[in-house]
């Protein structure tokens, strides 16, 4: 008897489920014949959340702890985490975004000692007064790194415009002045709350199994039942205002960039049918295959990097348009009559049908990869779904369901604009260069 469709597309995605009494979520796709495995060991804590009750005591954090306990986590007693990678061979990494909290290593050889060395360090934080002040140092030269990128501050500029007081508003990684005020008291609380394995996800692709994996796991107590943590996020309510319509940065850029950012009612946990229907109709908007897109690059009004993406988190969801042009007020309005039109119209069904499929290709092709089939599995997991029903989710969007939410999104009533103009400072782009 043949198999239904959801059957055989969950055999070839292969994933292997497991929640073990810890709370911990272990999810493994072996890939034979693959030379290397990728792991990822993920928690849900990033820079928003930095206001929660823990046990009864609130918490009030600065802006940046989540990314700085990141730095923090590859350091112990014994040395270096990175030092101890060196030494098997992997390539180690780590990553803090708005939501999350991601490390992560690729390793060819010696897996279950590589194993043991992100295990290891992620269940057993060690954290002092001197170590903390050295890391103040090193996290406050990436700070200014970051303040000199322009299509950063034009994102946090977004925010700022956007979001009168989500957390989102802040740097990931915080400023000189709010990791200052980092205690290892904060970092420890940090890590009760949410580096307990009933928060995270351990992901592994390649060449593994899902028994060594769960051996690696047993190794460090966490097959061993845990008591659940006490832990509250505490949220400040956000209007649907604007806490400013437009926002100007001068900076060392040799062209103008320019963002239009819609402010959107925040989803649903979990609900990524929304956001990923959302990201379709972006595709059909401003994709490489829409007529905006190929009428403003024809033309000579943005770069190739003009596009929009969808961000949402936990009390958030806004809609980003960001790009390089000379007129950026032309771009912006071009913009608003293609949404205005597609609004009235509906979207092009040979289009969306395209980038549908597109999309879908994306999905299905990361399962080829070690790094990205890793990095899918734990990206879904986090938000309580498997890689085979984000793909089925994904088949069962229709351009009418586009049309409808269309009907509710990317009102100007909540739109912000941020532009960063040149300072004068910047080496003019090649292409003034030449009509200079």
């Amino acid at each position: 008897m043949p198999q239904n469709d959801q059957t055989l597309l969950e055999k070839t995605v292969a994933d292997q489920w497991k929640i073990l009494p810890s709370g911990l979520t272990v999810i493994v796709r072996p890939m034979p014949g693959y030379s290397s495995t990728h792991v990822i060991f993920a928690t849900r804590f990033g820079s928003i959340d930095r206001d929660f009750r823990l046990d009864g005591k609130e918490v009030h954090l600065p802006a940046g702890v989540a990314h700085f306990l990141e730095h923090k986590m590859f350091e112990d007693q014994d040395g270096d985490a990175f030092a101890k990678y060196a030494k098997t061979g992997a390539n180690a990494n780590a990553f803090t975004s708005f939501d999350r909290t991601c490390y992560l290593f690729t390793a060819t050889q010696q897996l279950d000692e590589s194993l043991d060395v992100l295990l290891g360090m992620v269940t057993h934080p060690y954290f002092t007064e001197q170590t903390i002040a050295k890391e103040q140092g090193i996290i406050g030269q990436e700070i200014k790194m970051y303040d000199d990128s322009p299509d950063w501050r034009l994102i946090t500029g977004l925010f700022e415009c956007l979001y009168h007081s989500h957390p989102i508003r802040s740097d990931i990684a915080g400023t000189v002045e709010s990791i200052a005020e980092i205690t290892p008291e904060m970092l420890y609380d940090s890590c009760k709350a949410f580096y307990a394995p009933g928060n995270m996800v351990l992901a592994a692709a390649g060449n593994t199994t899902m028994e060594q994996i769960l051996a690696a796991c047993e190794r460090h107590g966490l097959t061993e039942p845990r008591t659940a943590e006490g832990v509250r996020r505490l949220w400040t309510p956000e209007p649907m205002t604007l806490a400013t319509a437009e926002k100007t940065l001068k900076m060392p850029v040799s062209k103008p960039c320019f963002g239009v950012g819609f402010k959107e009612e925040p989803l649903p946990s979990g609900d990524l049918r929304t956001e990923a229907l959302y990201d379709l109709i972006l595709s059909c908007i401003t994709g490489g295959m829409s007529p905006l897109y190929r009428r403003l690059y024809d033309e000579g009004l943005v770069n190739p990097g003009f596009g929009g993406e969808v961000l949402r988190v936990d009390g958030c969801c806004c809609i980003l348009f960001t790009g390089e042009s000379d007129a950026p007020d032309a771009v912006k309005q071009m913009l608003l009559d293609e949404i205005a039109r597609i609004r009235a119209e509906g979207v092009d069904r040979e289009i969306f049908t395209l980038c549908k499929n597109e999309k879908y290709g994306q999905l299905i092709e990361n399962l080829e990869n070690v790094e990205d089939s890793a990095s899918q599995m734990a990206d879904f997991a986090l938000s309580g779904q498997t890689v085979a029903q984000q793909i089925a989710m994904l088949a069962g969007l229709t351009a009418e369901d586009a049309d409808a939410a269309l009907q509710h999104i990317l009102s100007t009533e909540r739109m912000a604009v941020m532009y960063i103009q040149p300072d004068g400072t910047a080496p003019l782009a090649e292409d003034e260069e030449e009509a200079e």
